[in-house]
């Protein structure tokens, strides 16, 4: 994780983080807090962990930033105490006293308790997300000189286009972020999407989002448990998710959930998240790359390719397709972005987002968001939830170019007509 350089701490870049503070005050004045001081005490000791606690933190630690059309801003309205716990229950969950926890006793635990795990680390990370990278919360394969949000929307295109999906389909997202890639294929197949998520935030942030581009009427969202998805059997005539299903905390187990709802003759297409045939459980280096995926993305336990393939047969399915689409001779590779790659940008907006992922980027928004903190704007947690992103990006990069670990390895699935 980031060393974490408080504000006043290193004299010598005191400077650097006023600096920020200044340009931020000048763009966005009216952010400046009241001093409520009832408020600041407000201490939140526990966070809810059952079935009931998403309506709870909804409430609680977002109020009413779901419906803030800008994300940065959307983050500063956080409540702060809630933040600040939601943020040490994450980090605890992945360490002890600062060291790493990755027996299996651990991962056994991550995977019990892996609704707390998802929903904290989206809590913290989806405005972020947003701001940093862009509403479809997914990687992509590079065509020559697609900008990143061309290149994410064709990634979608694509699995849409492959999975059948034509016009008045009913259709289910498993895992929909806060719904870009519904909206999308919704526009691109004429379909009607059903998003569904277990994160209540970016379920009011999705419907936000389509109410503004005025898709209410075709796509809608549902919160709801893919481990228990709350629908009928043969309910929908297809069903997809974009790296969302990893979060399970066994695959079988989702994708038997999907198999049930999904009609007759229906066709199940997903990009997993998976270790290759090339990870070695273990080389104590190919270890540490899978830790750092799972703990910068709020994974319980990521399976090897062949594992998720099993999955999908012990489910019901008739697997049609199967293949690592980062093993394609693509334009650029799919990590570029995240590696800061200054040279594969296309526009001003791919140059900004990636001189973000520099090193010197990194560092600045640290900078910006432990200033931001210092006098009260940012909720505490938020300079340490982006080391944890910063940290995730490192370990997706090297797992990427080492060749272990693929976030687009489809499979098409058809559900057998009895």
């Amino acid at each position: 994780m980031e060393s974490g350089l408080i504000f006043g701490i290193d004299n010598g870049f005191v400077f650097i983080e006023f600096l920020y503070l200044f340009f931020f005050l000048l763009l966005f004045p009216s952010l400046v807090p009241g001093t409520n001081i009832l408020t600041f005490i407000m201490a939140v000791t526990t966070v809810t962990t059952d079935v009931d606690r998403d309506p709870v933190m909804l409430k609680l630690m977002h109020g009413k930033s779901a419906e803030e059309r800008n994300a940065f801003l959307s983050m500063l309205k956080k409540d702060h105490n809630t933040h600040k716990t939601v943020t040490r229950d994450y980090v605890n969950a992945w360490e002890t006293n600062g060291v790493a926890r990755d027996d299996e006793a651990a991962r056994d635990d991550r995977k019990s308790k892996y609704m707390s795990l998802v929903n904290n680390y989206y809590d913290l990370v989806t405005d972020l997300y947003e701001e940093g990278w862009a509403q479809s919360f997914h990687l992509c394969s590079f065509a020559p000189d697609e900008s990143l949000l061309q290149a994410l929307a064709r990634h979608e295109h694509y699995l849409a286009h492959r999975i059948g999906l034509t016009k008045d389909m009913t259709v289910l997202d498993v895992g929909c972020g806060v719904g870009k890639p519904a909206r999308e294929i919704a526009t691109f197949t004429g379909c009607n999407v059903v998003g569904l998520n277990n994160n209540a935030y970016q379920i009011e942030r999705a419907t936000s989002h389509a109410a503004r581009e005025k898709l209410s009427h075709k796509v809608s969202f549902v919160k709801g448990n893919f481990m228990e998805i709350n629908f009928p059997e043969n309910t929908f005539d297809a069903v997809y998710a974009i790296e969302a299903t990893c979060h399970a905390p066994t695959l079988e187990g989702v994708y038997s959930q999907i198999y049930r709802v999904l009609k007759p003759g229906g066709t199940f297409g997903v990009y997993e998240w998976v270790m290759t045939d090339k990870y070695n459980p273990k080389d104590p280096e190919h270890q540490a790359i899978r830790l750092g995926i799972e703990r910068g993305n709020g994974i319980s336990n990521m399976v090897p390719a062949k594992e998720a393939y099993e999955a999908m047969i012990k489910a019901g399915f008739v697997v049609e397709e199967r293949e690592d689409l980062a093993e394609r001779a693509d334009w650029k590779p799919w990590y570029a972005p995240l590696a800061g790659n200054l040279a594969g940008s296309r526009n001003i907006t791919d140059f900004l987002g990636y001189l973000r992922m520099t090193h010197v980027g990194r560092y600045g928004i640290g900078c910006l968001l432990r200033s931001l903190e210092f006098v009260g704007l940012a909720p505490s947690g938020t300079a340490t939830t982006a080391a944890e992103l910063s940290d995730g990006g490192d370990a997706l990069v090297a797992g990427g170019k080492h060749g272990l670990f693929t976030p687009m390895y489809l499979m098409i699935g058809k559900k057998p007509v009895a």
